[in-house]
């Protein structure tokens, strides 16, 4: 006899309560951060062929504890309210991990980006943007949405643009949403953020002595396996940079159209020209099909990263699951149930709220940047370059030694906003990854990477709402 499998909701909320038990939180104060402020649904009609087709869609804003509050729109045929309750709940939750002073937040379209044409989608949007408007769901200081699974720059521009039209002389109207395209006030580094933030929070666990000697691992990130299930934005900028920055080897990727694998190594660049070209990842140079789509669980690797939707490693096929480490770079790729069979197996699993809030703090720069009117190194950029060319003459006139031109620029080079994106991103990481593993190692008895980074976010949600006079 089968059992249903849990709900993406109810993985959340047992995960929640796991840390709730362990934190000495006050359980009406737990209450409240567990709950769901607001939850908007809505019903709206756009002309499709002959006639009209009503589109059901979602925003829910989990926690007000800070505004405002942030968190992506989806586009798919699986939203249902309850997805995006979850998806809210992990936004609060992640906000709090990374030091990112917003509430959490999401929404969801429920439409098949495949069954629609760009007119179409474009519509979608913006009536869904004017539904937000209609109930205050949307603004700079009040509601933030952002790209997600089936949206992108594209639908960020066309939110944007809408909002204007119905806020005009908002001077701050361009903060109402991120993840914008950069010629229309979004910022350098969004597209590939939440991959670069996957990057950070993998390397660090690899580095980290300690935690390698318990899996028996050496530690650096230098040649070590990892298979990628996803290749849309996050898993191609996750095994690009695995690969060029970390000498990481991504040994398998698995996608709609089926999985494939090379031990020596797939070149990821090359996989999304080929895919962009033939329409499918199978059949690239040097890999092969594995004998099912859902092989991808089993592959013997190091890191294993799923990079798509939810629940994705169930109580299903969990115990398939070879790799040492799980870094979800998906929302709840990995179902309770299923995260109970891993531990058991000593797999490490480091958790989505913390693993990929590298999107969500790109988020928060670029709106900073809107608020600012600034673009990012303006003012510094060539103050700094004028200083360190300067400091580098002098060494020189020091030494009696001369460095080659290409050495001086290299060295004298002042930051571009690229630049201070990636490295407020990197400190960001590193810091919510030594929070989450002091509480892990000293505050708490507590094994698991999960409890310990929802121990983290209750304890920040919670201060804020004390200091609110809410809870004594």
């Amino acid at each position: 006899m089968s059992h249903k499998q849990a709900s993406f909701y109810q993985s959340v909320q047992t995960n929640f309560e796991k840390a709730a038990k362990v934190s000495g939180l006050p359980k009406g104060l737990l209450a409240q951060i567990s709950a769901c402020n607001a939850v908007y649904q809505m019903r709206f009609p756009i002309k499709s062929g002959n006639g009209y087709e009503v589109i059901e869609a979602y925003r829910v804003q989990h926690s007000h504890h800070r505004l405002p509050t942030k968190g992506g729109i989806r586009f798919s045929h699986l939203v249902n309210q309850e997805e995006v309750m979850a998806l809210a709940s992990l936004m609060t939750y992640k906000c709090a991990i990374v030091n990112v002073p917003f509430g959490g937040a999401k929404g969801g379209v429920k439409v098949s980006t495949r069954k629609y044409s760009e007119e179409q989608l474009e519509k979608i949007t913006r009536r869904y943007t004017v539904e937000l408007v209609r109930k205050n769901f949307i603004g700079p200081g009040t509601d933030v949405p952002a790209p997600d699974y089936g949206t992108g720059s594209r639908e960020m521009a066309w939110i944007l643009d809408t909002y204007v039209q119905l806020r005009n002389g908002e001077l701050d109207a361009a903060a109402c949403v991120t993840g914008k395209p950069t010629g229309q006030n979004g910022i350098q580094g969004r597209t590939e953020a939440t991959g670069r933030g996957v990057y950070y929070a993998t390397r660090e666990l690899l580095n980290d002595e300690e935690e390698m000697k318990a899996l028996k691992m050496k530690p650096g990130t230098e040649g070590k396996t990892i298979v990628i299930q996803g290749l849309g934005n996050v898993g191609t900028y996750t095994g690009l940079i695995c690969t060029e920055e970390g000498g990481m080897k991504v040994i398998a990727v698995s996608e709609i159209e089926g999985t494939i694998y090379n031990p020596d190594g797939i070149d990821i660049d090359k996989l999304v020209k080929y895919r962009k070209k033939k329409k499918t990842i199978i059949g690239f140079p040097g890999t092969k099909k594995m004998a099912k789509r859902e092989d991808w669980v089993g592959i013997n690797c190091d890191v294993l990263i799923p990079a798509a939707l939810e629940s994705q490693i169930n109580k299903a096929n969990a115990k398939k699951v070879k790799a040492k480490i799980i870094v979800e770079a998906a929302n709840g790729p990995v179902t309770a149930e299923a995260e109970e069979i891993l531990l058991k197996k000593g797999v490490v699993i480091l958790p989505d709220m913390y693993a990929n809030a590298g999107g969500v703090t790109v988020s928060y720069f670029e709106w900073l940047k809107n608020l600012s009117h600034i673009r990012f190194g303006r003012m510094e950029k060539r103050f700094d370059q004028r200083a360190y060319t300067q400091l580098v003459n002098k060494v020189e006139d020091l030494t009696g030694k001369k460095i080659s031109k290409k050495e001086k620029t290299l060295l004298t080079k002042g930051a571009d906003e690229i630049d201070l994106v990636r490295s407020g991103l990197e400190e960001t990481m590193i810091q919510a990854y030594h929070e989450i593993r002091n509480i892990k190692r000293r505050k708490r008895n507590v094994k698991e990477w999960r409890t310990a980074a929802f121990l983290v976010a209750l304890e920040k949600v919670a201060s804020d709402y004390m200091s609110l006079g809410i809870f004594p």
